[in-house]
């Protein structure tokens, strides 16, 4: 079944782009209140993926947050200057570089952590449970479906 076509194909009307849109204005909004706490947003995704162990090496979170290797070791060296985040080689594997979320990284991310669910609870304010629960779950399976297409090799 297909959903476009070059007929009807317009930014309003792309989820691509209205992912990506709502991506930036939430950024754009969160921005500021990052940098009271010295951070970017980045930094944050960084310390929240680490957080919830979405990866625990520097190769992981850059497959994570779709972040470059190089980019994302950089990002890790300031988060490990700020005290925010310590390497540890691995035991089982001294090849491996583990990044352990320090106390006050933790601490520094649950502060924002407060705020960014503040944010979203404010813009969130005029939907229904059912709605917010319907666009998660689409939004979880539009990702697995992206995930597992990508693992497959699927190109155009």
């Amino acid at each position: 079944m297909q959903f476009y076509s070059t007929d009807d194909f317009a930014p309003e009307c792309s989820i691509g782009y209205l992912a990506r849109r709502t991506y930036q204005i939430g950024l754009t909004a969160l921005e500021p209140m990052f940098a009271e706490e010295g951070l970017t947003g980045i930094q944050w995704s960084a310390l929240v993926s680490l957080w919830f162990e979405r990866g625990t090496t520097c190769a992981e979170l850059a497959r994570d947050l779709n972040h470059d290797k190089g980019a994302m070791t950089r990002l890790v060296d300031t988060l490990e200057q700020r005290g925010w985040v310590t390497r540890n080689r691995d035991t089982d594997d001294r090849r491996i570089i583990n990044l352990i979320l320090t106390d006050d990284g933790r601490a520094i991310a649950s502060r924002c952590r407060i705020r960014v669910v503040d944010y979203w609870n404010t813009v969130l304010k005029d939907w229904d449970k059912a709605e917010v629960a319907a666009l998660v779950a689409l939004m979880q399976k539009l990702n697995e479906t992206m995930e597992s297409a990508a693992a497959a090799g699927m190109r155009v």
